[in-house]
């Protein structure tokens, strides 16, 4: 009588272990399908659209086409109609002030040396970028807002009047953003 019992007994583990691994099998089954038919229409819908574009066995796929303002139209007008970003040609935007405000300084052109603590701070000129600590500029006479931003969010900001023929050094100390140490205060 207990060889029967032990024999059921194992039937029955058998047939629930049968059947909670075909109701698994089930609960899984609905996401699987899914995916398969996500890849599916997936290789259908690229598989008809180059045999739609006449990329048949043995044929050859077109010249791709791309769309117009694309990177000469940025480089040229300045704008995109693209929404992707778009790699910029020529020297960086830094240079390309510099120069500008170095060509526009004329013949009784100043000096400015530069100094920022910490060093290798990023210089801005009345809002344009145009290099890092220490440098050198020659600027035209005139009033200039000189900002200098640290590689750790200090910055620093200074306005510096140049006359004709000037040479002139700002030394800058960059004041930090946030404090570095944040310590709690028990009342």
């Amino acid at each position: 009588m207990l060889a029967l019992h032990t024999r059921s007994f194992h039937k029955l583990v058998v047939l629930v272990s049968v059947i909670s691994s075909f109701l698994l099998m089930a609960a899984f089954a609905n996401s699987t399908f899914a995916q398969a038919v996500a890849e599916t229409a997936g290789t259908t819908s690229v598989s008809s659209s180059v045999a739609a574009s006449g990329a048949g066995v043995g044929k050859a796929i077109g010249s791709v086409k791309f769309p117009s303002g694309g990177a000469a139209g940025t480089a040229s007008t300045g704008s995109s109609s693209s929404p992707h970003l778009v790699a910029s040609y020529g020297p960086p935007p830094d240079q390309t002030n510099r120069k500008a405000l170095e060509a526009s300084a004329g013949k009784d052109a100043g000096k400015l040396l530069l100094r920022a603590t910490p060093v290798e701070a990023q210089i801005w000129v009345d809002g344009k970028i145009v290099g890092k600590t220490p440098l050198l500029l020659v600027l035209a006479p005139g009033k200039y807002q000189i900002e200098m931003r640290g590689s750790r969010g200090q910055t620093g900001k200074s306005s510096v009047a140049l006359l004709p023929r000037e040479t002139r050094e700002l030394a800058v100390q960059l004041d930090q953003l946030y404090p570095g140490r944040v310590t709690a205060v028990r009342q």
